[in-house]
């Protein structure tokens, strides 16, 4: 038996809960067909008999699909935008901050939110939620251990003071670990939390096609608060944020309408 693309997603949808055609389609089956190959299977059919016989198949199907790209404090210039807002203007607003990062893959993001907020010792008033579907990066995000590539935008000083160096890692200390709570969430069929002061989801919503985009956005936005802000990432931008009752405020930056 073969199985269409679609066939295929139906049933990664069934066995994985893992919904597949919101993705921006030749670009998620150039994805597909190079892991499949990767693992020795011949056509669909076959590659999803693998992923449930082979846990290490499943995990690599998974890690492959699901687009993990990060590091710290990534795209200096535009964070430094954000970490102004995080830290002086929000703290005036708002007496504690639910802060919510989206998509976290190993954590790099998350982490370089409580290490700003460490910095100006407001930690205790906040409380950052870092998510992903993919549970493997979610225990490498617990494990906060990186390498050069991931923390070349980390100060000289904050790497002192916030990483322990064991070549070729650099291990995350344990006071900003704690500071993050990392748990299992899918953007597409996942339900929403809310009362978030601060939303973080980059250079996610580019694999998506229009319409996931745009619900996405919507929840996203229902999820704020009046006042809060959604940083978004540098290869998007939100063409009408009105619709979704938000107003341009940075370069990459929104804050929810009041």
């Amino acid at each position: 038996m073969t199985l269409r693309f679609e066939e295929f997603y139906d049933w990664t949808k069934s066995e994985l809960n893992l919904q597949l055609d919101g993705y921006k389609q030749k670009q998620l089956q150039r994805r597909i067909t190079t892991i499949m190959k990767k693992s020795g299977a011949n056509d669909l059919a076959s590659y999803a008999e693998k992923i449930m016989a082979d846990a290490q198949v499943k995990n690599d199907f998974l890690d492959y699909i699901t687009i993990n790209v990060t590091e710290f404090f990534r795209n200096k210039d535009i964070f430094t935008e954000f970490e102004h807002i995080l830290t002086q203007e929000l703290p005036q607003k708002f007496p504690n901050l639910k802060i919510w990062s989206a998509a976290c893959s190993t954590g790099a993001e998350a982490y370089s939110v409580a290490i700003a907020l460490k910095k100006k010792n407001l930690e205790k008033k906040s409380k950052i939620i870092g998510t992903d579907i993919d549970l493997t990066i979610l225990q490498k995000a617990r494990e906060g251990i990186y390498r050069d590539a991931d923390i070349k935008n980390v100060d000289q000083t904050d790497l002192q003071r916030f990483f322990k160096a064991e070549e070729p890692f650099y291990h995350l200390n344990k006071d900003i670990k704690e500071l993050v709570n990392f748990k299992q969430h899918d953007l597409i069929l996942g339900k929403y939390e809310n009362d978030f002061q601060v939303i973080i989801c980059r250079n996610v919503t580019i694999y998506f096609n229009d319409e996931i985009k745009d619900n996405l956005y919507r929840k996203m936005s229902d999820a704020l608060v009046p006042g809060g802000i959604f940083f978004i990432g540098a290869t998007e931008t939100i063409y009408n944020p009105a619709k979704y009752g938000l107003r341009k405020v940075g370069s990459f930056l929104y804050q929810k309408i009041e």
